[in-house]
């Protein structure tokens, strides 16, 4: 039995193997870049290894602390055993923590997916409302007033915002905790947890928020521009009715693919808030891996993060 393919399922097989291709040569280079980067980079790997035994070791005893982690042949010869034993699911251990790299981050996974995760949902939920009040209202003093403010909000740089709640929430009125995912023995609290959660998301929300909710207010307001619009206004549907029924629907699907397109940006952000508040998050997990400089970790958390920017921007490409 012969399959005959039509035009477009052999445009849509073609498109998916270039975008395939596009990935695989894409985290090819990435790794590559990485790798070289980090390890070319001046510092001490056996120091995130050792500690300060490093200082007291004599030069055949550094060689064989080298020898031991793979350090000591050239750095060609280490980047394809490393990818040698990355396509065999093998990505070493970490220098600091003695353990394999998989599971420190899995560690940390939940973590920032939890407070990456809540303030994607809040961002685009919000969005979403602001962007349909400031359309309703247009040119009107709540819209001005909405995109002045955002305007200023968002000239505010994160890592500054974050200091600013932490110096007057936690410091000075005491209401919040200002660093860590729980307090120490209360893992298990979730009351706790939410407690730790509120800054930090916080600053993730406020950070994008209205980046996207004007974004998502001018989209609306093209589709109230719209011939069609005029027309079901002259059938008696008001302005709300013409809002929900028509407008928010054209709008949605533009309104998704920026929700997709706009990972890799509230991911970036989240990683820096984690670092300001010493959140043990991916984030801060590869501030760490980077000062000490262990490799193996850095190399897995950076191939990871591009893996979801470069899943989230494929849809972009033709």
């Amino acid at each position: 039995m012969v399959i005959r393919m039509t035009g477009n399922q052999w445009d849509w097989i073609l498109n998916f193997g270039k975008k395939c291709l596009l990935f695989l040569v894409s985290i090819l280079v990435l790794s590559t870049a990485v790798f070289y980067i980090s390890r070319l980079a001046p510092g001490d790997p056996l120091i995130s290894y050792y500690g300060d035994r490093v200082e007291k070791m004599s030069s055949g005893e550094r060689e064989q602390a080298e020898e031991k982690l793979g350090l000591h042949k050239p750095i060609t010869v280490q980047y394809v055993r490393w990818l040698e034993n990355a396509l065999h699911g093998d990505f070493g251990i970490s220098y600091k923590y003695k353990m394999p790299v998989v599971s420190v981050i899995g560690e940390r996974v939940p973590n920032t997916l939890l407070l990456g995760g809540c303030g994607f949902v809040l961002i685009f939920f919000l969005a979403l409302l602001l962007g349909i009040l400031c359309a309703r209202c247009e040119g009107g003093l709540l819209d001005s007033a909405i995109c002045k403010i955002g305007t200023i909000s968002s000239c505010i740089p994160e890592f500054w915002l974050s200091l600013l709640l932490v110096l007057l929430f936690s410091v000075n009125l005491k209401w919040l905790p200002g660093s860590g995912a729980y307090t120490a023995g209360q893992a298990g609290d979730w009351r706790d947890r939410i407690m730790h959660l509120i800054l930090p998301l916080t600053v993730v929300v406020l950070g994008h928020l209205w980046y996207y909710a004007y974004m998502i207010r001018n989209r609306i307001l093209e589709e109230v521009r719209a011939d069609y619009v005029l027309l079901a206004r002259a059938k008696g549907l008001t302005k709300w009715g013409v809002l929900f029924r028509h407008c928010l629907r054209n709008v949605m699907p533009s309104y998704l693919s920026l929700m997709a397109i706009s990972v890799p940006h509230i991911l970036g952000g989240t990683y820096i808030v984690e670092m300001v508040f010493s959140y043990p998050g991916l984030g801060t997990l590869t501030y760490e891996s980077a000062r000490y400089h262990d490799y193996n970790l850095l190399m897995l958390l950076c191939m990871l993060t591009g893996i979801v920017v470069i899943l989230c921007n494929l849809p972009k490409r033709q």
